[in-house]
């Protein structure tokens, strides 16, 4: 049994490139071209994702969960968490506009 979550954020999720930029490249004394390099992508990729202006696609999920020994699912729900409340402030009012279908 779940327990609906009916209390708003006030903040916004935490991006995954601040995740990468605040705690896994410092801990492991990490440059944006090894990572960039060790993950066979551009430091254009990866400046854009610390600077956070890139969402974490489920390719670099997958290779972000393999290189630091998470799960790609680890950087996908983060940065599903990020699009949801971005779509919850851009749309929200309209939503909640929309009647819910009620089953007969």
């Amino acid at each position: 049994m779940s327990i609906p979550n009916t209390i708003p954020r006030k903040v916004r999720p935490t991006h995954p490139g601040e995740m990468l930029r605040e705690d896994f490249l410092p801990d492991f004394d990490l440059t944006v071209a090894a990572v960039a390099s060790a993950l066979d992508v551009t430091r254009q990729t990866i400046n854009e994702l610390l600077r956070e202006r890139r969402a974490v696609s489920p390719q670099m999920a997958l290779r972000l969960g393999r290189f630091f020994g998470n799960s790609p699912e680890f950087w996908l729900k983060a940065q599903r968490a990020v699009d949801l409340w971005d779509a919850e402030v851009a749309i929200g009012a309209k939503v909640q506009r929309i009647k819910p279908l009620q089953a007969a």
